[in-house]
């Protein structure tokens, strides 16, 4: 995601909008790493990574599990794991997942995979019909290559943090068993899925041979990511990670923080929901023709706003947002010493997230410059 230079003149108040990525361990989660029992995890003598695996794997239902340093390798590691050595083969992904859009098609990259897409839905699902067309059979003629995986996203990112429906999920389960392909789920903010609807993560993640899911996003821990399955895959994916440089040494450090975030920073993803709804509802109450968002895909932490080119674009309204000029608007200071920080997805379209750093009176003052800025666009002469 492009990003934009901030001011040079640094206002009194940031609201940090931009990710849930920016989160900071609070003073509970650097007791937890201060005082994590650790090893050295390359010869698996690390108490708390092994305390952190089993407790991911317990909660996904699956055999077991394998803490990596980020999301990213989690879905590549995954991905070489699927392939099983068969370079030249095809993984399916949405095309607007974050697979196929930004993580630099690592899966060419180190793999040697194809990434084939097909059209998500609005609430992040495939077309199946699309899905059963572009899937290529694991016995084709010599010319053809052939379908690996499927890779989905839970919640998704692109396309403003929605929920995939369960209904969906069985239906997508159901079909690559029929076809005896294994799928993957990035679930990067799978808990804020399981909150939303009121699910055990283990119910989203039924279908699925494989998840990936953040510790660094809404769960709010410095680093890491786990990825979940059956034994025999997780031994390819930990040699994989090895070879990959994510192998790490006393890495319960880190892992503490994960797992005092399993234990004690699930729930909470309930009140970033209500947040970004508070939000998002403060924007379209002000029915601007220039500035708009959809209520109805508002599921989670995340705001996808969206913009009349025409009038406003995705920088200027980044750099409004971030100072607002108002030198003859003396009742004004504090929206003026206010600035929220969100971020460009594409031209006409941007993205606020919210997280744990963020209180309730940051979202008021959020909402109080959020509509400062667009009466400045679509009302002011």
């Amino acid at each position: 995601m492009s990003q934009h230079r901030e001011s040079s003149e640094i206002p009194a108040k940031v609201i940090d909008l931009i990710s849930d990525t920016i989160t900071k361990p609070d003073i509970h989660m650097r007791q937890a790493m201060f005082e994590a029992e650790v090893g050295d995890d390359g010869y698996r003598e690390d108490p708390t990574v092994y305390l952190l695996e089993n407790k991911s794997s317990t909660l996904f239902g699956k055999e077991a599990a394998l803490f990596l340093p980020s999301g990213l390798m989690g879905n590549l590691v995954a991905m070489i794991a699927h392939m099983n050595g068969q370079r030249g083969c095809e993984v399916i992904v949405g095309d607007k997942s974050h697979i196929l859009l930004w993580e630099q098609s690592g899966a060419a990259q180190f793999a040697g995979l194809q990434m084939r897409e097909v059209r998500n839905l609005p609430d992040g699902s495939f077309d199946m019909s699309e899905l059963r067309e572009k899937f290529r059979p694991s016995n084709p003629l010599d010319y053809e290559s052939y379908t690996s995986l499927v890779c989905i996203e839970n919640t998704h990112n692109y396309l403003g943090g929605v929920v995939i429906p369960l209904e969906w999920l069985d239906q997508i389960g159901k079909f690559v068993k029929e076809k005896n392909v294994p799928l993957h789920m990035d679930g990067a903010r799978v808990f804020n899925a399981a909150v939303h609807l009121g699910v055990p993560v283990s119910r989203i993640a039924e279908h699925c041979d494989s998840v990936t899911f953040c510790l660094s996003k809404g769960l709010g821990a410095p680093i890491g990511a786990v990825l979940v399955g059956n034994k025999m895959f997780i031994e390819r994916c930990r040699r994989i990670r090895k070879s990959l440089g994510g192998s790490m040494r006393q890495s319960g450090i880190v892992a503490a923080a994960g797992v005092y975030a399993l234990d004690n920073c699930v729930d909470r993803l309930a009140v970033d929901h209500l947040h970004a709804r508070k939000i998002g509802n403060a924007i379209h109450q002000m029915a601007s023709p220039d500035v708009s968002v959809n209520l109805e895909k508002i599921d989670t932490n995340i705001i996808i706003v969206k913009l009349n080119n025409l009038k406003i674009n995705s920088a200027d309204l980044y750099n409004m947002l971030l100072k607002v000029d108002n030198e003859n608007d003396d009742n004004l200071n504090k929206v003026n010493l206010t600035s929220v920080r969100i971020s460009c997805l594409y031209e006409g379209c941007v993205r606020l997230v919210l997280h744990k750093n963020i209180s309730e009176e940051d979202v008021d003052m959020a909402i109080e410059k959020i509509k400062y800025v667009i009466g400045k666009i679509s009302f002011s002469n």
